[in-house]
């Protein structure tokens, strides 16, 4: 017998999603990168135990890390251990994405952070983002443009 191929995807892979950082960043460029993580943390990743809100990524000594993502531990799978939910996590990307990211969070205005955890196959991938910040008039024109899109649907729907 042959094998069953999965081309199309079972629903959505993504664990969590950052949504702060699309209100307070202008997002320039996405990159992927993988997460060194202890097995509880993976335990607790597939029950949904966790929270980007307030993470950013730290570049120094050539390294990216996660700082600031809280990992609640599951009281079933970390017995063993001493499990530190806001402990540091090393990213890992190749050697030119790194200078790259270092080169541009040099200038001014520019930050780096995380968006979004998600399933590839059996690993757990990291949407790091270059971002800008944005000013208090830009997130209130952004949020006037989608509640106007909101009343143009309600709108267009009634007609």
């Amino acid at each position: 017998m042959a094998k069953s191929s999965k081309k199309g995807k079972q629903g959505d892979s993504s664990i969590v999603v950052n949504k702060k950082a699309r209100h307070d960043f202008h997002i320039d460029e996405t990159f992927e990168a993988g997460i060194s993580l202890a097995g509880w943390e993976v335990k607790s990743l597939r029950q949904g135990k966790v929270q980007l809100v307030d993470s950013y990524v730290l570049l120094k000594d050539g390294e990216a890390w996660l700082i600031g993502a809280q990992i609640t531990p599951l009281i079933t799978a970390s017995t063993h251990v001493v499990a530190d939910p806001l402990r540091d996590r090393k990213l890992l990307l190749h050697r030119r994405e790194l200078a790259n990211l270092f080169s541009v969070t040099q200038q001014k205005g520019h930050a780096c952070i995380a968006t979004k955890l998600y399933w590839k196959g059996h690993l757990v991938k990291c949407q790091i983002a270059l971002a800008r910040g944005k000013k208090e008039f830009d997130k209130r024109a952004a949020t006037k443009e989608r509640e106007w899109n909101i009343e143009k649907q309600r709108v267009m729907h009634r007609g």
